[in-house]
């Protein structure tokens, strides 16, 4: 395989993955356990012996929540179960897994790989995002425990027509899996094993200057995080262990879907509502549009709910002047203009005064939740484009927390990486 020698270039690999056997895949596929009521939890834990689930809530099998490193042990131990009892397999060989979803209108394909540690830090790897160092420790121990990586982290790359053409040929075959979730997600997968078409992906992929980090800061941080810790402790390191990479799903960056975060807070820092309109008349024209349901159309404009009527906030640039690519974002935006001089927000991780709502149908929960009064205002913003998200990524800039919400979101367990 072509060695990508200068480090200025995407270096990507195969590998010899643990994936589900293939009459139990469809069983074995879960979401993050995080977007799962305690409802829905408990039952598919109940009634799916095969569920993923299982693996990563090993306290089940005991009745007992576990935490920390027990709960990491038994992580451990319940993925070796799977393995002895045949609902997962290895394979022999390095390969890459071609992956396509499917659902309504929405469709992508792209592929697992494994991405290089070194391009991380090389910054071949961008991200937009910050990452909590005490995250990083816990999850890097994590991994260093139970020893394998089941969610890939998503990553998107500059369209490549040579690239999608060797990816729809491989899509000619039958796929090894071909499934559909009961959340009505088709779900195919193509093993690529033939080493003359792994060359030709992995020396295309050596043409693209900058894979972005879409979704998965986190989990990159703290493979890279691991690998660090674990180089410092190998006196015979090489380069080629499992640790120098981690579990990536590469997709072109025309199939992602970036969805907005609107942003509701609890109170107006002790203003009154026309005290708070005419501070708003600072940085924006301000026009009201009533109590009919109202979003935002364009870059720099807002839409606002507050005390039972829609508004429509329209940034007066001259007054708000724009000097890099973080500037620019809506986000930030809101930010600098409303949430932290008006409202006293300052940190918009931890202040429990704002919460965050994605989704097609929010603008109208976002409305309910005030007229409930759980909430004294709201704010809707268009989404970010995928090219925002690549100019802070090449500037080295961080987006401001619930900046996107980007599709796919991936199942955990179709395929695994063994460290």
């Amino acid at each position: 395989m072509p060695l990508n020698l200068d480090r200025n270039m995407a270096s990507i690999k195969p590998f010899k993955a643990i994936r589900p056997a293939k009459d139990k895949v469809a069983f074995v596929a879960s979401r993050s356990y995080q977007d799962y009521s305690k409802k829905e939890l408990n039952a598919e834990l109940a009634f799916n012996p095969f569920s993923f689930l299982h693996i990563i809530n090993p306290g089940y099998k005991f009745h007992k929540k576990v935490s920390g490193t027990e709960r990491f042990k038994l992580v451990h131990n319940r993925y070796l179960e799977f393995l002895e009892e045949g609902i997962f397999i290895k394979d022999t060989d390095e390969c890459f897994y071609l992956y396509q979803i499917k659902k309504g209108n929405f469709s992508c394909c792209g592929l697992f790989c494994a991405a290089s540690v070194k391009d991380y830090r090389n910054d071949v790897i961008k991200k937009h995002e910050d990452t909590i160092e005490q995250r990083e420790k816990l999850f890097a121990d994590y991994l260093k425990t139970v020893e394998f990586n089941a969610e890939p982290v998503l990553m998107t790359y500059e369209n490549s027509p040579t690239i999608s053409t060797l990816l729809k040929d491989q899509k000619k075959n039958e796929p090894d899996y071909y499934f559909t979730t009961k959340d009505k997600v088709t779900h195919q997968l193509w093993i690529i094993a033939d080493s003359d078409v792994v060359t030709k992906l992995s020396t295309e992929f050596e043409k693209i200057d900058s894979l972005y980090i879409a979704d998965g800061h986190h989990r990159s941080a703290s493979s890279n995080l691991l690998a660090t810790i674990s180089e410092n402790k190998n006196q015979s390191h090489s380069g080629k262990e499992p640790y120098n990479h981690f579990m990536s799903y590469l997709i072109p960056e025309s199939e992602i879907r970036i969805y907005e975060f609107n942003r509701m807070v609890k109170d107006l820092n002790g203003l009154s509502k026309e005290q708070f309109l005419i501070s708003l008349d600072e940085f924006y024209r301000i026009e009201n549009q009533g109590s009919m349901l109202y979003k935002p159309t364009t870059k720099h404009h807002f839409s606002m709910y507050l005390d039972g009527e829609f508004y429509s906030l329209y940034l007066r640039k001259k007054v708000y002047p724009f000097s890099d690519a973080l500037s620019k974002l809506d986000t930030q935006i809101l930010f600098k203009t409303i949430l932290e001089p008006i409202l006293d927000i300052h940190d918009l991780r931890t202040d429990k005064r704002i919460h965050y709502g994605y989704g097609k149908h929010n603008v109208i929960q976002m409305k309910d939740e005030i007229d409930k009064g759980n909430f004294a205002v709201g704010f809707s913003l268009v989404p970010i484009t995928i090219s925002e998200i690549k100019s802070i990524a090449d500037a080295g800039l961080v987006m401001p927390p619930k900046s996107t919400y980007i599709e796919p979101k991936l199942r955990s367990g179709i395929t695994i990486y063994e460290l």
